[in-house]
């Protein structure tokens, strides 16, 4: 078994909410510097930058191509995949599912799109920061049946799971959840295990992470998928 450092749910300068700032390059060195060895890039609705800093980190990091997506009963869900092309694909019908809706740089920011050097290729017009029209069970089943996991995001928090509904339903199968870094667990939630994650929207809070520790038998994006399911796993 390999022991790695984990932080997953770190955002690129494609969600609006992010500072220009988090770009491939300077995600990858930040999170190198921290000491970890696994990211998730878990932008707003979309994985579109997660192919460019996989290539940016090379041999550097373990990189999760992520999302976090806004279910319709307004939860922030973190889901996370072993294979880029199914995380796209997945990306794909998340987009699909978004509101049409133009976004405003003056009001939410710029959204966009990196290569692998950081040279900026694009920006999103559609806005991301939206809720889809994916609901909390349709989507923890559609990630699941593509190999994925789901992971509550921020539940102490808005947006959170259980801010939003109360409480975690039991038939989710939900395995784990985020708290956030400086908050406690929510009563509601004490039976599930808990990681802290940056939520990194600009590099000051990449630079505070304190990654978390995760063994792995395999260092890919698989192997560690693979490790979270198995340690955390869904009764």
């Amino acid at each position: 078994m390999i022991k790695v450092r984990c932080d997953l749910h770190i955002h690129t300068a494609l969600s609006p909410c992010a500072n220009r700032e988090m770009t491939p390059t300077n995600i990858v060195n930040m999170a190198t510097l921290v000491g970890a060895s696994v990211i998730a890039i878990t932008d707003h609705n979309s994985c579109r930058n997660a192919r460019a800093v996989a290539e940016a980190a090379g041999q550097k990091l373990i990189v999760l191509p992520g999302l976090e997506v806004w279910t319709k009963e307004d939860v922030h869900m973190l889901c996370l995949f072993g294979n880029m092309a199914i995380a796209e694909s997945f990306g794909a019908d998340v987009y699909a599912r978004l509101p049409a809706r133009q976004g405003d740089s003056d009001l939410f920011g710029q959204q966009y799109f990196f290569d692998a050097g950081s040279r900026i290729i694009g920006w999103e017009e559609q806005l991301l920061l939206s809720p889809t029209t994916f609901g909390v069970d349709e989507l923890c089943r559609v990630v699941l049946d593509l190999g994925g996991m789901v992971i509550p995001a921020h539940v102490d928090r808005t947006y959170g799971l259980t801010t939003q509904l109360g409480f975690i339903p039991e038939h989710l199968p939900i395995r784990l959840i985020e708290v956030s870094k400086g908050r406690k667990q929510p009563a509601s939630t004490r039976s599930y295990p808990y990681v802290t994650n940056s939520d990194a929207h600009n590099l000051s809070a990449l630079a505070a992470s304190v990654p978390w520790e995760l063994e792995i038998e395999k260092c890919s994006p698989e192997g560690v998928v693979k490790a979270l399911k198995e340690k955390y796993p869904y009764e």
